[in-house]
């Protein structure tokens, strides 16, 4: 369960905006495992887990967008029944919060992830890995 940056990107919320963005990654051969965007005020909060970060952020300062970088943990989950809730459930024991999370896909599989924005990443990726290994059969 690796730690993972994420770009949280403030943009207008207006049509166009979000695909801008998007194009301009694009442009520069930046691929979009994950996206998570809602509006809030008159903007759109957008949080990107991208395969290039440098060119990310080159590509947001150029288009001079308003970002930070955080770090959060990737999860790489089977898809079955219970594993959201097994995570959460080992994360919670450990008195670690999840603020938020989001999925994507794992760049050449397309196997599902799981993003989690949590009070303690690094703590919360020992944890998660601990339970992908008693996970396996």
């Amino acid at each position: 369960m690796p730690l993972t940056k994420e770009f949280i990107v403030l943009l207008e919320d207006r049509p166009s905006t979000l695909g801008k963005v998007c194009r301009a990654l694009a442009d520069r051969e930046v691929n979009i495992l994950a996206l998570q965007s809602f509006p809030i005020g008159g903007k759109s909060v957008t949080r990107f887990i991208v395969d290039n970060a440098s060119a990310a952020k080159t590509v947001l300062d150029s288009e001079q967008l308003t970002y930070v970088q955080a770090e959060i943990v990737q999860a790489k989950l089977p898809h079955r029944p219970g594993e959201i809730a097994r995570v959460a459930s080992r994360l919670g024991e450990a008195n670690i919060n999840i603020n938020y999370a989001y999925c994507g896909l794992e760049p050449g599989t397309n196997m599902p992830l799981v993003f989690l924005g949590v009070t303690e990443a690094g703590k919360a990726a020992q944890i998660l890995e601990q339970a992908a290994a008693a996970a396996k059969p």
